[in-house]
């Protein structure tokens, strides 16, 4: 047995390449990198989770907790994980593991993360393409309800709620009355979802040689499409009050500790970060690569394009809420005209308030029994909604007031699937680079069959997200597997490489990347801030979770108070299964650990039980367990 390692894990990589006699895929240009790498951080959550967020928290209030976020906790990962990935030159279980063996399973953690997350993340693609589709109808199917066989009447369902309601829940999803009912495979999601899986396959099938050249195309094309939706935004009616209403501060808000728990999570989460992607892309670049400057390239483009975003989301939604209040008020003066036999121009939108005003005075009692609705801009405003809810109802439903509203949906839903394609390289990534570094796959199989494979058995898994019931498990996919293991994986990376792989020789690497040691700024960051903020973001996510019981949205149209979602308690089934996805990722970080820490006794004790075969070379003790230990 030799006692020579290097000390350089890098240098273990490299030596382990040239002797499979492979050589590392690269990178054509740094623009496919980064292209790259801003397409798998800039995803749905920058155009339906971050606009949500800032109507809900303040305005442009949340945009302090939101930077002071991306600054201590964003940036210092991000920079971090594109740093150890470049520098070791492997995906997520290679890092790790080359660090110390017993870090094994942090790698396994966010490989069994990316392939849950993108599970039900193709399934949201597969939503997109049926909506595009359908975008070609003139007029869109969402736009009117559905009239019965007999042509007397509408569908009752539809009438109850909204035509856009009614499309979403009915004609897409078909969705069951609670997550126990399971329902039947939607043929036509399954058929999308197949798609989206083909497409994701053809991008994919070559590794980075084939994402390099989609990323052009998926990485950019969002944006082109977010600025042809602004300028037409900016010109609609209500746009201003819309942007009024995102960005006028409610600085009382901030006091709301939820508020800061949630700007944590959504920088955290916006960038991608512990997936094992970001790892995987920066293993691609040579070693003498700036990136330093990448982080903060990738974290201010993504933190940019949230607010960028923002804009025309909230300029349409004003637009929708004008809509609606005039429509609103149409109806009021229609019931006013008819019951006081007014002249149809009399009662407009402009003298309404005055003449609501004077027939209250006068008749006082008639108006009363008219029950007129409530019409106020600022109520429409507050009807916000965030992840489907925003994409596939609110969104759409702005669309069909808007003129040409078959080639803005075409345009929305491109943008979105774009968008949400570019993550899945990423997801993709982080499972299939460390299979292939850590030799897992086998040499008879090929590269793209075993891709093929994985996007197989991936579709197969996610037919259940295609059921009556699938929205609902995607919302427990959502909400368990891509937020607490999250953070936990993201805890063990920064003190891996603080504490374990040194801050002194982390440094090191990087002057020797960059050519410069990393400033105050990151070693503080590194070395306190960042595992704190993670350590009580962490605590805070448990206690607030614990102290409510977890509930889920489900649409019955028997419930009393429909068109209103009814809110249910989750079966004790389901929460055990809830259970098991936000712990199930997490599991490979002590086992790993305890197994290899098992070898190392079982060694160690049979070197002393049996003859020793160290002592004939002159070892002592405590280099025999040394050895040992290198060994394992």
């Amino acid at each position: 047995m030799s006692t020579e390692k290097s000390g350089d894990p890098a240098d273990m990589t490299k030596a382990g390449e040239v002797k499979a006699g492979e050589e590392r895929p690269k990178w054509d240009n740094k623009i496919q990198y980064l292209l790259t790498c801003i397409g798998f951080a800039v995803g749905l959550g920058n155009v339906w989770r971050f606009p949500y967020l800032c109507q809900v928290y303040g305005g442009g209030a949340f945009l302090i907790p939101y930077l002071i976020a991306l600054v201590f906790e964003g940036l210092p990962l991000l920079h971090l994980e594109l740093a150890i990935g470049q520098r070791l030159r492997t995906g997520s279980i290679g890092v790790w593991y080359s660090i110390s063996p017993y870090l094994g399973g942090v790698g396994m953690a966010s490989m069994i993360v990316s392939f849950l997350v993108g599970l039900f993340y193709n399934t949201i693609l597969a939503w997109v393409l049926w909506y595009f589709f359908n975008s070609f109808q003139d007029p869109l199917p969402w736009r009117d309800c559905p009239v019965l066989s007999n042509h007397t009447a509408y569908v009752k369902e539809c009438e109850m709620s909204t035509p856009v309601n009614y499309f979403w829940y009915r004609e897409t999803l078909n969705i069951t009355p609670d997550i126990e009912t399971s329902g039947s495979l939607q043929w036509w999601l399954v058929i999308c979802m197949a798609t989206a899986w083909g497409i994701v396959y053809i991008c994919f099938i070559r590794g980075i040689e084939t994402i390099g050249k989609a990323v052009y195309i998926t990485a950019t094309f969002p944006y082109l499409v977010l600025t042809i939706f602004l300028i037409r935004a900016l010109t609609l009616p209500g746009a201003t009050a819309g942007l009024q209403y995102l960005f006028t501060p409610q600085w009382e808000i901030l006091k709301n500790p939820k508020v800061w728990l949630d700007a944590a999570t959504q920088i955290f989460f916006s960038l991608s970060l512990a997936f094992g992607g970001l790892i995987a892309f920066s293993s691609y670049n040579p070693q003498k690569n700036n990136c330093e400057r990448d982080a903060l390239i990738v974290g201010c483009v993504n933190s940019a394009t949230s607010i960028y975003a923002s804009i025309p989301i909230f300029a349409i939604l004003g637009f929708k809420a004008k809509s609606n209040f005039e429509d609103c008020l149409n109806g009021n003066i229609l019931s006013l005209t008819n019951a006081f036999n007014i002249g149809d121009q009399n009662i407009t939108l402009e003298n309404y308030d005055s003449w609501l005003a004077h027939l209250n005075e006068s008749h006082p009692v008639q108006v009363a029994d008219l029950h007129l609705k409530v019409c106020n801009l600022q109520t429409f405003l507050d009807q916000s909604a965030s992840g489907t809810g925003l994409a596939f109802i609110v969104f759409t439903e702005a669309v069909i007031k808007m003129p040409g509203s078959q080639v803005w949906a075409v345009l929305f839903f491109i943008m979105l699937f774009s968008l949400g394609l570019s993550s899945m390289f990423g997801n993709l990534e982080g499972v299939l680079t460390p299979l292939l570094d850590m030799k897992m796959v086998p040499r008879c199989i090929p590269k793209e069959i075993f891709t093929g494979m994985m996007c197989m058995v991936s579709f197969v898994l996610a037919l259940i997200f295609t059921m009556g019931s699938g929205n609902y498990w995607l919302e427990i996919f959502n909400g368990y597997v891509g937020s607490l293991p999250l953070l936990i994986i993201a805890f063990f990376e920064i003190t891996a490489v603080v504490y374990i792989y040194g801050m002194n020789k982390f440094s090191e690497d990087i002057e020797y990347m960059t050519g410069r040691r990393p400033n105050l700024y990151w070693q503080a960051n590194w070395r306190v801030i960042s595992p704190l903020m993670l350590l009580v973001v962490f605590v805070a996510y448990v206690v607030v979770q614990a102290e409510q019981q977890p509930t889920y949205a489900a649409w019955n149209p028997n419930y009393v108070d429909f068109p209103l979602e009814q809110v249910l308690p989750y079966p004790k089934w389901v929460f055990a299964i809830c259970v098991l996805l936000a712990s199930m990722p997490c599991l490979p970080i002590p086992l790993v650990a305890l197994y290899k820490f098992i070898l190392f006794l079982k060694k160690w004790l049979m070197g002393r039980l049996h003859s020793n075969p160290y002592d004939n070379e002159g070892y002592s003790p405590d280099t025999q367990i040394s050895v040992v230990k290198m060994e394992i």
